[in-house]
């Protein structure tokens, strides 16, 4: 059944609507980004984020961490800027959420080269606004990025549905009185059929 209270969709990027496909990139690569996918960033990507380290910063960081040249770590990260791509399903369900009349936002952590690139892609041209940590200087689950994407929309947090898959950036949502949505990024066709019957009534 759609929820008739909830008129503004905030989605996360990374996971959500935009991810690298594992079967175009080498186990080498995948190894060597595995920590994206732990339950809490590494210090220094958060940095990255929160546009407090440098792209050069991170990658020294990296070269010094995984052992390997710079050269090679400049191409990792290239990689894995270029290899970004939309999740299928998400990007047809923002197509029809759009059609239906919702308000589209973005709330992520993303630092500036990623979102440079993420910003170029057709389906972005879709939302409405934007909370980007590396343009606030901070990063979910801190209380204040809610509080900004809030005030700068003037968004009621009863009538605002936040997607994300980190469940500890949803609990944080929640406290701040935006209603959230665990997005399971192994299985977004069924998370996105759940969203479906959530917010337009299809099965």
């Amino acid at each position: 059944m759609q929820n008739s209270k909830i008129k503004n969709i905030i989605f996360d990027l990374g996971g959500v609507l935009f991810r690298r496909d594992p079967k175009k990139c080498t186990p080498d690569f995948i190894d060597f980004f595995a920590f994206v996918r732990f339950p809490k960033m590494p210090l220094f990507w958060e940095e990255y984020d929160r546009g407090t380290y440098s792209l050069d910063e991170v990658i020294d960081l990296l070269c010094r961490e995984k052992g390997v040249s710079r050269e090679q770590c400049v191409e990792y990260v290239r990689l894995a800027i270029d290899k970004q791509e939309e999740i299928a399903p998400t990007e047809a369900l923002i197509r029809d959420l759009k059609g239906a009349g919702y308000r589209l936002y973005v709330l992520s952590n993303m630092s500036r080269e990623f979102i440079d690139f993420l910003r170029t892609r057709p389906v972005y041209r879709s939302f409405d606004g934007e909370v980007i940590s590396c343009e606030e200087h901070v990063v979910k689950p801190e209380p204040r990025i809610y509080q900004i994407i809030k005030e700068r929309y003037e968004l009621q947090g009863e009538e605002c549905l936040f997607i994300d898959d980190r469940r500890e950036n949803i609990e944080a949502a929640e406290r701040e009185g935006i209603g959230g949505f665990w997005f399971d990024r192994d299985h977004p066709e069924k998370a996105c059929a759940e969203l479906r019957e959530q917010l337009l009534g299809q099965q």
